[in-house]
């Protein structure tokens, strides 16, 4: 494998996607907008809904630290097999250089050499796709997530409509058996 295809493999490993933007407090989280502009409210979550929350969190921050860790394992791997590439080219450069002022008698060190460079492209591949399949699920890990914090945005729309309509029925409804106290007297 050449140097150049190496170095594009460590530029693919250095180029991660960004990271998420840090967890919002609950009140950030629950700001909510509506055509007529912009809601805020504060929650009055259960205990076990914000534990709910703060375990998916952790959950997810784990898995994250988890795919970063393996991220960096494989990088460093494939940083060592380069800096083993690089030594067996200057390796190859010196025989290289011996060989051309020699004749026939090194065709056997040469395919020795040759041999040496295939065993070390057969230990690069591996390394590239355990790179990518790594990229990979970090990519669907943050896909997901980001899935269920929409599903609950909506989530809490919803129930502040529900809220917002339950309160203005038992106004109304308090209003009427007011008016009927009243025109009892």
């Amino acid at each position: 494998m050449s140097k150049q295809r190496l170095g594009e493999m460590m530029q693919t490993i250095e180029q991660a996607p960004p990271q998420p933007p840090p967890p919002q407090t609950q009140s950030q989280q629950l700001t909510v907008q509506n055509s007529a502009g912009s809601l805020s409210f504060n929650s009055n979550m259960s205990k076990e809904d914000e534990e709910m929350s703060r375990s998916a969190l952790s959950t997810f921050r784990a898995k994250e630290e988890e795919i970063e860790r393996k991220k960096l394992e494989v990088r460093e791997k494939v940083q060592a097999q380069l800096g083993r590439v690089e030594e067996e080219t200057k390796r190859l450069a010196t025989i290289r250089e011996e060989l051309e002022g020699l004749s026939d008698p090194m065709r056997k060190e040469v395919s020795l050499v040759r041999k040496k460079i295939d065993t070390v492209n057969k230990e690069l591949k591996p390394l590239g796709q355990s790179c990518q399949k790594k990229e990979k699920e970090y990519r669907e890990a943050l896909e997901a997530f980001n899935d269920k914090n929409r599903e609950k945005v909506q989530l809490i729309t919803k129930l502040m409509e529900l809220v917002g309509e339950s309160e203005k029925m038992r106004m109304k409804k308090l209003e009427e058996l007011s008016k009927n106290i009243d025109s009892m007297q």
